[in-house]
């Protein structure tokens, strides 16, 4: 899993008129909160330009993320973001502390594999992705990177579920536990027009 530390310094000046004043020098407010009950939130501030590069990467927002504060570290997860609409800006950032024993919701990207393998593929048939991404839900040392969807059976017209998913150990899929109705599509098999069996 990548391992993201972030430089952050406590701030006491809070409002809107100290957050323009952060923003100005190039720095971001945030807030990390949750975890454990002894903990209160702590109001941040982090350079800009470390965080503009660290959320290049994708995996950023589905990792365990390391915050430095005053020597110490707290383990957690981005849970809100806001970008400036047209500079490469980040105008606030919210993370929420994790622990062994509490469990995160978090969304984490979806690997489609081995749809070459799939006898629809060699038919000359495709696969459309619906979604690309779940919302799960999971202790810290089971969240895995990705979900892998195994698509060597995929069959032409088949749609494939959030059920069809092969979950690791201790993870559920957050709109699952809401029951079947929740149960989206995240892709289909299709033959492309023209497309004939075999070639």
């Amino acid at each position: 899993m990548s391992e993201f530390v972030i430089n952050a310094v406590a701030r006491e000046d809070e409002g809107k008129g100290a957050s323009r004043r952060l923003r100005r020098e190039g720095l971001v407010p945030g807030i990390v909160y949750g975890g454990d009950k002894r903990k209160k939130p702590v109001a941040i501030s982090i350079p800009n330009n470390e965080l503009i590069k660290d959320i290049q990467d994708e995996s950023f927002f589905s990792s365990i993320l390391t915050v430095m504060l005053d020597g110490k570290e707290d383990k957690v997860i981005i849970k809100d973001l806001q970008r400036h609409p047209a500079r490469p800006e980040v105008l606030h950032a919210d993370f929420q502390r994790v622990t062994k024993t509490t469990k995160i919701k978090i969304t984490v990207p979806l690997s489609f594999v081995n749809f070459e393998q799939s006898a629809a593929s060699k038919g000359a048939a495709k696969f459309a992705v619906e979604k690309n991404t779940a919302e799960i839900l999971c202790l810290a040392e089971n969240l895995p990177e990705a979900l892998t969807v195994d698509l060597s059976s995929a069959e032409v017209g088949q749609v494939l579920h959030l059920s069809d998913i092969t979950l690791p150990e201790g993870v559920e899929i957050v709109a699952l536990r809401r029951g079947a109705d929740h149960d989206q599509g995240i892709g289909y098999v299709y033959s492309p027009r023209g497309a004939k069996a075999g070639k």
